[in-house]
């Protein structure tokens, strides 16, 4: 076969949902760790800054957001290499559905790159059985689980359901800068409002993100409206509110990965070729 015609018939049997879905799990993860770790700083300032002068009593919010900056080191990783490890399965399944439909046939593009992802058919060399080579058992390893994309399906339904909770976590700090962002858009504007500019407030406490006794822990009126003017306040709600975004792309990725393997797998099942091909 020609160059271009091996290049065609290899693009049929591209699985573009799982490419799509893998930009997509990229570009969410990116957008939910980078933003979410420089909002998190941006959230210890203000609060060092405005909302408290004694270090013990945002010692353990510090204590926390170190710890779930670190979790979002850990996360941009394990996305990484499973988003990668998706779309191998997506490339490794799809070809076997659309070959049962009869809209892609085997080239040796397809061929050399089962044999390279499988580790190649086992064979006795001159000198009798030949060991394996350690990468060439892990790439056999990893044909074993292609194979299979039931386990897939499995894996990436328990991920999704613990991403809901990230997704719903990542709305909370939308959520608490939106309240401080409205009550100062009240002060900016007294005539939209009965209440007076003094008792118009952010308070950190009723959040749970400082004690009860912190003191001041709260600012009101021309103080909290000078605050809400500043580079720092509006760049850090910026940046959850993409982190938010961010979550919600790499939710959706999930599900998307969750609906192709699905299908692969039910195809695969209903038309007799069980989980190896």
């Amino acid at each position: 076969l020609g160059l271009l015609e091996c290049c065609a018939r290899c693009l049929i049997g591209a699985p573009f949902a799982s490419l799509v879905a893998t930009g997509l799990c990229f570009f969410g993860v990116a957008l939910f760790c980078g933003c979410g770790h420089e909002a998190l700083t941006g959230t210890e300032q203000l609060i060092e800054t405005y909302f408290s002068k004694n270090y013990q009593d945002y010692e353990y919010l510090i204590d926390v957001i170190h710890a779930f900056q670190y979790f979002i080191y850990g996360t941009a990783s394990f996305f990484f290499l499973y988003g990668a490890l998706l779309l191998a399965e997506g490339f490794y399944t799809t070809g076997a559905v659309r070959q049962i439909f009869g809209d892609y046939k085997t080239t040796i593009c397809g061929k050399g790159l089962s044999a390279m992802v499988t580790g190649g058919p086992k064979g006795r060399g001159a000198r009798g059985p030949q060991r394996a080579h350690s990468l060439q058992r892990v790439c056999q390893c990893l044909g074993k689980w292609l194979g299979h994309p039931d386990k897939f399906v499995g894996i990436t339904y328990v991920l999704t359901i613990i991403w809901l909770l990230v997704f719903a976590c990542s709305a909370v700090p939308v959520y608490i800068y939106f309240n401080t962002w409205t009550t100062c858009q009240s002060i900016a504007n007294p005539s939209k409002t009965s209440a007076s500019i003094g008792t118009l407030c952010a308070d950190a406490r009723m959040y749970g993100v400082l004690p009860w006794n912190a003191f001041p822990g709260k600012v009101c009126g021309s103080n909290l409206l000078s605050i809400c003017k500043t580079s720092e306040f509006q760049m850090t709600f910026h940046l959850f509110i993409a982190a938010f975004v961010g979550a919600a792309a790499t939710l959706v990725s999930l599900l998307t990965f969750m609906i192709a393997a699905t299908y692969n797998f039910a195809v695969l099942k209903l038309m007799g070729r069980g989980t190896k091909f």
